[in-house]
């Protein structure tokens, strides 16, 4: 399974799934989907718990974990596979599931696994009273096609009866239920007359992504925390003061992480034109070096090599507390010329797991020999992976002139918050980083009891790095 590509696929390509009137299923990236389940289904499922997925790429995703089969898996993974199907259930918006479990039906999947989801779905949503208002026939068609025709009318002949629990009720339909109340009320507003014009609910009741209001005017201090503390020091602001909370920030934004265990050699651009200039001085470095200290706090093993000359060509960094000092020390080195490509070679001498090039994208030494250089490196026989983050203004910066690698893998970023998605993407090009994703995910999923098993799912994820994908630290 090929994450970056996956992870990558699921942030871009928000093409919806389109069920035609003739019953036909159409979605153009279905093969991706189908060979990325088959060759890890946890590792597959977990991925979409990723922020900042796409709700269509999600949407694929529980489509594909329930039409799967789950023979031959364990207990341990299908609980798991319960587990995110449920919190991709009461994660998407309404629409977006109700598509995917309508397309269970056009695929006449028909496993034990889906049809207690189908069930959950219809009779356990938290808005399932107006969804059945609003969307019956479609709901309808879903409970149908999950409990058999015959039976799921049989079930609602028999609730209409007053049978609330006779044996034949609980096996046909209330096992499939935590709330065997709440499911006889609803199987009878299932089959009883609609509303005309009622509207159905848009937001998901339990969102895998916290929805965080971006500043509609941005500036270099309303980027993150961790940037904005990072500004007022190198601006001169009083250090004695500053410091101890920048520290607070960084630990509280990587609170939860899983540690990578492997090491990381970062290329850090501390030129000029990182610095800037104007009312945007110290923006693009401060979110730069915000990344440089939750690396730190995240990796086993963190190697930072900087571009400016006057810089110590190697630092180690172990502890936050260094990286605080060393974070702080820019100001006094953010200046001169880029030389990215000979930073890259310095940063391969240290044989890291991955190497992460951070830059604005302007390359002044030798403009294209980042590029040369990282062509050459298969051919030399290097396989490290090497991916370039690109630090940014605002998110709608244009980075047609600012892309000095066109061949290495390449993200963006701006905010603070983006480094929820932005590590797993990045420790995904390299064999310690699929262990630290699945780490991570599972973790997400554990803090998210609401959309386990059992229980309705209510609440909301709370904390700072997407409340630290929701985990604990492993």
């Amino acid at each position: 399974m090929d994450i970056p590509t996956l992870l990558q696929h699921f942030r871009t390509h928000d093409a919806p799934l389109v069920l035609s009137r003739g019953g036909d299923l159409a979605w153009d990236d279905a093969e991706l989907h189908r060979s990325a389940r088959l060759s890890d289904p946890e590792g597959y499922a977990l991925l979409a718990l990723v922020p900042g997925a796409l709700p269509w790429q999600r949407a694929r995703v529980l489509l594909c974990t329930l039409a799967a089969s789950q023979d031959g898996l364990d207990e341990r993974t299908r609980a798991t596979l319960a587990k995110v199907t449920r919190a991709l259930m009461f994660g998407l918006p309404p629409a977006y599931a109700v598509t995917a479990l309508l397309a269970l039906r056009r695929l006449r999947v028909n496993h034990k696994h889906a049809t207690r989801a189908v069930v959950a779905f219809v009779l356990e949503h938290p808005e399932a009273d107006a969804l059945i208002e609003a969307r019956r026939s479609a709901l309808v068609d879903c409970f149908e096609h999950a409990l058999g025709r015959a039976t799921a009318r049989g079930c609602a002949r028999l609730i209409a009866e007053g049978d609330t629990g006779s044996g034949r009720l609980r096996r046909s339909l209330l096992r499939f239920s935590s709330e065997p109340a709440a499911a006889i009320g609803r199987v009878r507003a299932l089959y009883a007359p609609g509303t005309y014009g009622a509207v159905a609910p848009q937001e998901p009741p339990a969102p895998l992504d916290q929805v965080g209001e971006r500043p509609p005017i941005v500036t270099p201090t309303n980027r993150g925390d961790i940037a904005a503390t990072l500004v007022h020091l190198y601006r001169g602001g009083p250090a004695a003061e500053l410091r101890p909370a920048l520290a607070g920030y960084v630990a509280e934004a990587a609170r939860g992480l899983p540690r990578l265990a492997g090491h990381v050699a970062v290329v850090l651009d501390t030129s000029g034109s990182m610095r800037g200039y104007g009312d945007r001085e110290w923006a693009v470095m401060s979110q730069a070096a915000a990344l440089r200290l939750v690396l730190a706090e995240v990796c086993e093993r963190l190697t930072v090599i900087e571009t400016a000359e006057v810089c110590e060509p190697l630092t180690v960094i172990e502890a936050a507390e260094a990286a605080v000092e060393t974070a702080e020390a820019v100001v006094e080195v953010a200046e001169g010329a880029t030389d990215l490509a000979a930073r890259l070679l310095d940063a391969l001498d240290t044989r890291p797991d991955l190497v992460v090039i951070v830059t604005d994208g302007y390359e002044n030494v030798l403009p294209g020999d980042l590029a040369r250089v990282a062509a050459t490196l298969p051919r030399a026989g290097v396989t490290t992976p090497v991916v370039l983050c690109q630090a940014t203004f605002t998110a709608g910066d244009d980075l047609s002139l600012r892309d000095p690698a066109p061949q290495l893998p390449r993200r963006p970023f701006w905010h603070q918050d983006d480094f929820a998605g932005l590590l797993p993407w990045l420790f995904g090009h390299c064999a310690p980083g699929r262990d630290w994703i699945r780490t991570a995910m599972l973790s997400r999923l554990e803090a998210r009891p609401e959309d386990g098993l059992e229980g309705r799912p209510e609440g909301r994820p709370e904390g700072g790095l997407e409340g630290r994908l929701e985990g604990g630290r492993t």
